[in-house]
């Protein structure tokens, strides 16, 4: 299938803590957002890579994340919004035409790897019924429904999902949900829940458990070790 990557890479990385936020925090001598584009490029059936950043900082990006890579794919970029919805439509729109798949990734995500991409865009080519599909794992631990602090319930855990990125989906679908949600006044958590909302069927693919999004302090630690696990280090 042919695929463009929507990278997005807009967060202020409040929650981390760290000047400049979380998208150029160097691990292990690369900045965060590189590590996600060194995977994406190094799948086959990916042709482009739209990268969705804040319009004052494209140069930034471009010069610290990009340009050092040398990648194969194609890179552009596209301006970010003022929700994580607003990013992913603005970086749809930028997608070249010709491209039939669209695989939606948090830049924040450094952890993603070649294979498991691969093996999710393999299973929705062979699911002609399928909208889209969402890498993630089943949960693990036991979660609460709580309101004001309180457990109201206790969903059966051999129902639920950790969503994670890439989220992909038929291109089509994708935008035909995007206007839905913006005509319908929708405000999704992830990609998904876009389509799903326009009536999608969106599959699950099971990724690593180590795909963990960089959101605060500790998480750096944990994707330096995982990191320096897949090279070989000690």
């Amino acid at each position: 299938m042919s695929t463009a990557a929507v990278v997005l890479a807009g967060g202020s990385g409040e929650r981390l803590g760290v000047a400049g936020g979380k998208q150029l925090l160097t691990l292990l001598g690369l900045p965060v957002l590189s590590w996600s584009l060194k995977a994406l490029d190094a799948v086959d059936d990916i042709g482009h890579i739209v990268v969705v950043c804040p319009a004052e900082r494209l140069a930034e990006y471009r010069a610290t994340a990009v340009d050092g890579l040398h990648l194969a794919t194609p890179v552009t970029f596209a301006e970010s919004g003022a929700t994580r919805q607003e990013s992913m439509a603005n970086g749809v729109e930028a997608v070249p035409e010709g491209f039939s798949v669209v695989a939606v990734h948090d830049g924040a995500r450094p952890m993603i790897d070649p294979a498991t991409i691969a093996g999710a865009l393999e299973a929705l080519a062979s699911r002609k019924d399928a909208d889209g599909i969402v890498v993630g794992h089943a949960a693990i631990d036991t979660t609460k429904v709580v309101e004001d602090g309180w457990i109201r319930s206790t969903p059966a855990r051999n129902t639920l999902w950790i969503a994670q990125t890439p989220q992909i989906f038929r291109t089509e679908v994708l935008r035909a949900a995007i206007l839905f949600a913006e005509h319908t006044g929708f405000e999704g958590t992830d990609d998904s829940s876009v389509v799903e909302h326009a009536g999608g069927k969106v599959l699950t693919f099971e990724g690593p458990r180590d795909n963990i999004k960089v959101t605060v302090a500790e998480d750096i630690a944990v994707a330096e070790a995982a990191l320096t696990r897949r090279s070989g280090g000690e």
